[in-house]
């Protein structure tokens, strides 16, 4: 017992205690002949303190147990949070019952799904397998009724081990989405053990579980359905890349064939190894290539009127992000900044910001008008230069959170610079 209880119990003895000797008072003020009804009154105002003395101690005591069966509830749900977030498997099963063990008065934990055992903590934990069968019919029955059913014997627990020394146990459907997924049990030595305390914290335990494996299934569709965004967008850019390289290699066809057929094969070998690549991710130095080729592509057309500089060390270089975000804003500095007469000069660098690296592409182009400027990264925008933008600053934002994304720094007739923010991971994390 807990010193604060030790405690609540020894005020409790006092006040009984007021209350006998109250009337032992009463007895004794009776035989030696004091006047009754001053004994009387006496008494019954010694009598009322004493009783309402213990009726508030009493008062005490139960909200004193809820607060700490509150407190039981709370400490195991918030230990298990991080376990249930990854939904209900032998791993996080595992976790969650000996947290729950550690927590609780119960002799032993299990977890179960609708057909298996996923974990088990505690006494008996020899024999009880993880990964076996459900063996209590009671436990189906929870699960099919999807109500909590209370165990008062050994044979309702339903262990073939005679020896087994869980007699009583209270059985609770876990739910998702509104039917039963699964069941938490506690175990006790002795039926009276599982006291209606228990039962209750049993009962609120279950119900904050099966919230929690409600928000992990909610996270888990929003993780999937931005996945699916994702792709989607990549889908979107990756066609804009070969219809314009498609584009530069045809203007070739008429002025240099076998130039455009070395073209043809070049850009055949290169966009096989980008669609047979499943990675969500990249290394920063196969982004690089997929610009220098499409540079190539692009200075077969206009020749030395084209200059790209890349200053980014190897090191930077194996910082993953996602295909196809450098090679689109180098294209947009092509397709729109090339002034009529005279070379476009790109350059690629980068800064190192805490946790984040800043990559910079800019020209000396002609710029965007001031009126378009906070216009550009809004959906549909602009001809070609909207689309590319909007989409990158997407997948950015999708793959690395809302801190990261596209910047875009112009003026009209002097260039135009694209920052693009990325979280720093390193290849192989």
């Amino acid at each position: 017992m807990a010193a604060s209880d030790r405690k609540a119990a020894g005020i409790d003895i006092v006040m009984m205690g007021a209350v006998a000797v109250t009337g032992g008072l009463a007895a004794v003020g009776i035989f030696f002949g004091f006047n009754r009804p001053i004994v009387a009154v006496a008494i019954l105002g010694l009598t009322a303190v004493a009783l309402d003395g213990v009726y508030a101690r009493m008062r005490t005591r139960v909200d004193h147990l809820q607060a700490m069966q509150s407190h039981q509830i709370l400490e195991i749900a918030n230990e298990s949070l991080s376990w249930l977030r990854r939904g209900l498997t032998y791993e996080t099963a595992g976790a969650v019952c000996k947290i729950a063990l550690q927590e609780s008065q119960a002799a032993a934990v299990a977890i179960t799904d609708t057909e298996t055992v996923l974990g088990f903590a505690g006494v008996a934990e020899g024999h009880h397998e993880v990964g076996g069968p459900i063996l209590t019919r009671a436990t189906h029955e929870a699960i099919e009724k999807n109500e909590n059913r209370i165990l008062m014997t050994h044979d309702d627990i339903g262990c073939p081990r005679a020896d087994c020394p869980l007699e009583s146990a209270i059985i609770v459907p876990l739910e998702l989405r509104g039917g039963p997924v699964g069941t938490l049990k506690f175990y006790y030595t002795s039926p009276a053990e599982l006291t209606e305390t228990q039962v209750a914290m049993a009962e609120g335990l279950g119900k904050l579980l099966s919230t929690q494996l409600e928000l992990s299934e909610l996270e888990r569709q929003t993780e999937l359905a931005c996945r699916m965004e994702l792709k989607a967008l990549q889908a979107q850019i990756n066609p804009h890349f070969l219809f314009n390289t498609i584009n530069t290699v045809a203007a070739l066809i008429r002025t240099d064939p076998p130039k455009a057929r070395e073209l043809l094969r070049e850009f055949a070998a290169f966009y096989r190894r980008t669609l047979e690549s499943s990675e969500e991710l990249i290394p920063l130095r196969t982004e690089l290539e997929y610009v220098r080729k499409y540079v190539m592509f692009e200075q077969a057309r206009f020749g030395d009127r084209i200059e790209v500089k890349v200053d980014v060390p190897p090191y930077i270089r194996d910082v993953l992000v996602p295909a196809f975000v450098l090679q689109p804003i180098v294209e947009n500095s092509v397709q729109h900044g090339l002034p009529p007469r005279g070379t476009l000069h790109v350059r690629i660098d980068y800064r190192v910001l805490e946790d984040t690296l800043h990559l910079r592409v800019s020209d000396d182009g002609v710029g965007i008008p001031s009126a378009d400027l906070p216009r550009v990264l809004e959906p549909g925008f602009g001809k070609g230069l909207g689309i590319a933008l909007k989409n990158v600053d997407d997948r950015l934002k999708g793959y690395f959170g809302s801190g990261c994304g596209l910047s875009v720094d112009s003026r009209e007739g002097h260039g135009t610079t694209v920052t693009l923010t990325v979280a720093l991971a390193p290849v192989g994390n």
